[in-house]
């Protein structure tokens, strides 16, 4: 996926919390591996920068949302990442709202646009 393919700011913002909570769920991981993990998933159109990406995981810590540890057993520090339970518990609730909202929006855009065109492989 090209640059000018990349999803707009305006719907990364309010859903940024619950793919990093997401990416987290899966299993523990440092940062590098958080935006390739999301830059998978998006196809391209996630390129989320440090300068994003690490004010948020600070954030979500801050929250106890998620938690950290350093480690340098690979000859290399780094800092992982996992969820706690209280972020578990954030990710389903979010989950359920994003469902729900996604939903709607598809309800609303279906008689107007047609169907969803196919995720490009």
């Amino acid at each position: 996926m090209k640059e000018k393919d990349a999803f707009p700011r305006e719907l990364l913002r309010g859903s940024l919390d619950l793919m990093v909570l997401s990416v987290l769920a899966e299993e523990p991981r440092y940062g590098y591996l958080v935006q390739k993990r999301l830059r998978e998933a998006g196809g391209g159109g996630l390129q989320i920068q440090a300068g994003t990406l690490y004010p948020l995981l600070h954030r979500l810590e801050a929250d106890r949302l998620i938690r950290s540890r350093w480690d340098d057993s690979t000859g290399r520090r780094r800092k992982w990442y996992e969820l706690t339970a209280k972020g578990r518990r954030q990710l389903e609730k979010q989950a359920r709202e994003w469902r729900r909202y996604a939903e709607c929006i598809g309800r609303l855009l279906g008689p107007a646009v047609g169907p969803p065109e196919p995720a490009p492989s």
